[in-house]
């Protein structure tokens, strides 16, 4: 063997490996069972650390709600105030208010009446309509469910926009035509609501500034519409859960008033963050114990194969294909421990999510392990195996080729 090439001295002594795992299949399987009995709770534990985490957080995201930051009291903001706000990474929609005064109408329907509702702006990529429809211009509105069943009205339905207003001691009204474009679920919003275009309601504010307002068909007034509009607030929505903390505080250091949903989201995160400490802690336990035992191990196999191996060094096997033996069988432990442990996991896993299905929704899960962590996990114990073993392939090194002729 001494002449043979490397290359040669690593096949063999790999089939050798193989052939004696396969040999003393007993101790093999006791190997991979302690594997399992370590790496499968593991797997379970960061699972429902996974599952029960992103479950809080995906409920949280989807819920727009939780990325609405409410800027209190009017303002004076103006479009390039606006253009910087909507430039941030951290900001996912924003469009201009006017005052709440102004931004209300009365709507009628086949003789039916809802007055003074509050009128919504909106834009594309509203989050909060979740992909409804948008209004295209002056005329398009949308009706929240309830304010739809009170006028009886649906998606294509023409209603009547009546808006009031007051110069000196004249009382003023004109009713613009209007159609719905969708009625929205009841979970979007609760109340009687309009969701317009920012055209309507500056239209609106405009004229019960007592300003002419043609596209309204009022043509007589006492003021002139601004020439540089500015906007008494804005609807402002962080683009992620992460984002609602640090976009309140650049707001508030402007010196707005803000009020978001940052305690609900802070809790699930700390929750996220307290349940990765737990599994971090047990995982370098498990991992180190694991190690320490694989490496004892193959440590007492080398030691009870001493003749064995003394053998293989005096018909010139290398060093480095000696390693080598043990680091196939140690790769062979984890693949075997992979293996029960993911089927393990899988069991219990789907154990948990049907146990707890009537808790949760449609695509979530109580217990749940991304690809790409499944990997890292077994990426992680091939290394840690491959590390215990070459410690005790090292000590095989060590033996000396004369124990065998002595014996001889």
């Amino acid at each position: 063997m001494a002449t043979k090439g490397a290359g040669r001295q690593w096949k063999e002594t790999a089939i050798l490996a193989w052939r004696d795992f396969v040999h003393e299949w007993r101790v093999s399987l006791c190997l991979v069972f302690a594997l399992s009995a370590v790496l499968a709770p593991l797997l379970v534990l960061f699972g429902l650390r996974t599952g029960i985490v992103t479950t809080m957080t995906e409920r949280l995201q989807a819920d727009p709600r939780n990325l609405e930051l409410v800027i209190r009291g009017n303002h004076r903001f103006d479009q390039r105030w606006l253009d910087t706000l909507t430039a941030r990474a951290d900001v996912g929609f924003a469009v201009p208010r006017t005052r709440t005064l102004a931004a209300t109408l009365t709507l009628e329907a086949d003789g039916r009446f809802l007055h003074d509702i509050d009128l919504i702006p909106t834009a594309a990529g509203d989050p909060l309509l979740a992909g409804a429809l948008t209004p295209a211009g002056l005329h398009d509105v949308l009706v929240t469910h309830t304010a739809g069943a009170k006028l009886g009205v649906g998606p294509g339905s023409r209603v009547d926009g009546l808006i009031t207003r007051r110069i000196d001691t004249r009382a003023e009204a004109v009713r613009v035509p209007l159609t719905v474009v969708a009625v929205l679920p009841e979970t979007v919003i609760s109340g009687d609501a309009v969701f317009a275009s920012t055209v309507l309601l500056f239209a609106t504010e405009d004229y019960r500034d007592g300003a002419r307002v043609p596209e309204l068909g009022a043509d007589t007034g006492i003021g002139e519409r601004p020439r540089e509009r500015r906007f008494a607030n804005v609807r402002l929505y962080a683009r992620g859960l992460s984002d609602v903390a640090p976009l309140a505080l650049q707001l508030r250091g402007d010196g707005l008033d803000v009020v978001t949903r940052a305690k609900e989201i802070a809790s699930v995160q700390a929750i996220g963050r307290v349940l990765t400490l737990i599994f971090a802690v047990l995982a370098a336990i498990a991992a180190g114990g694991y190690l320490l035992s694989l490496a004892a191990s193959v440590w007492a196999t080398v030691e009870r194969k001493r003749k064995e191996i003394a053998l293989l060094r005096l018909i010139g096997l290398r060093s480095g294909p000696l390693i080598g033996f043990p680091v196939v069988q140690a790769l062979l432990v984890a693949i075997g421990g992979i293996v029960v442990s993911g089927a393990l996991y899988l069991i219990v896993a789907t154990a948990f999510n049907r146990l707890f299905a009537a808790e949760l929704a449609e695509r979530e899960f109580v217990c749940r392990l991304f690809v790409g962590d499944a990997l890292a996990a077994a990426l992680l114990t091939v290394v840690l195996a491959i590390a215990a073993a070459v410690v005790g392939g090292y000590r095989a090194t060590r033996i000396d080729p004369a124990e065998r002729l002595r014996e001889l």
